[in-house]
């Protein structure tokens, strides 16, 4: 029973150090970027028409009212990175001159095909 007890532990303890950082609308981040300048987090949006840049490793996030620059020079980027697509981006939010930039670490793109599927049943 007492192993039981430990092992109990030693996964909530696991589960509790490793939760995934909160995924926010690129709107949410930039209502007070400020706070976030630093820390790690987790935002989605759409991939700005035209605004990938392969030589800088950049394009730009847009939400309804407010865009991020992404650099993700570093980042593993899953397939599909293009205009107009829905990405989920994880980083860390920096500040550059008066730019907010998410140095990304994880790029993930929706399936477009989900979409398309979930249009034609309707």
């Amino acid at each position: 029973m007492v192993v039981g007890a430990v092992i109990t532990l030693g996964l909530l303890a696991t589960v509790l150090v490793q939760a995934p950082v909160p995924t926010r609308t690129v709107d949410e981040i930039m209502e007070d970027p400020d706070v976030h300048v630093g820390e790690e987090i987790a935002v989605r949006g759409e991939v700005l028409d035209g605004s990938i840049d392969n030589g800088t490793m950049t394009f730009i996030l847009e939400g309804e009212s407010s865009t991020l620059e992404i650099r993700y020079t570093d980042a593993a980027v899953s397939n599909g990175l293009g205009d107009n697509r829905t990405v989920y981006a994880e980083g860390i939010l920096l500040l550059e001159g008066d730019t907010y930039v998410l140095d990304a670490s994880t790029i993930k793109t929706s399936c477009p095909s989900k979409y398309e599927e979930e249009a034609d049943s309707e």
